[in-house]
């Protein structure tokens, strides 16, 4: 174990990651503004990321450390396609409300 790892306990980042868990999921439980959702899933995908590079840092293991950048790549790829699909939602009702459109047409 380094001495970063022995100093802060992995207890305390589990805490963190479920906090910023915990808030995303209130985000995307309450928020009706697609732009709100899906900053509400990056912040579930960074909670799961503290996760990973905790228990690596803990074990000593690179593995969490590489699925952190998976992830980090999987936000990105969310993100792109996120953007696209409030854009047409805008484009097509004028507004980024996910009640609005009641069922998506050509």
């Amino acid at each position: 174990m380094t001495a970063l790892a022995s100093s802060i306990p992995p207890s305390w980042y589990l805490l963190l990651a479920s906090a910023i868990f915990c808030i995303g999921l209130f985000g995307v439980l309450t928020r009706r503004s697609a732009l709100y959702f899906l900053m509400s899933v990056e912040l579930m995908m960074n909670a799961a990321n503290i996760n990973f590079v905790a228990f690596a840092l803990y074990y000593g293991d690179l593995t969490g450390q590489v699925f952190a950048l998976f992830v980090i790549a999987l936000a990105a790829a969310e993100v792109a396609i996120g953007i696209g699909i409030i854009l047409v939602l805008y484009r097509n009702f004028g507004t980024t409300d996910v009640t609005v459109p009641a069922e998506m047409r050509w």
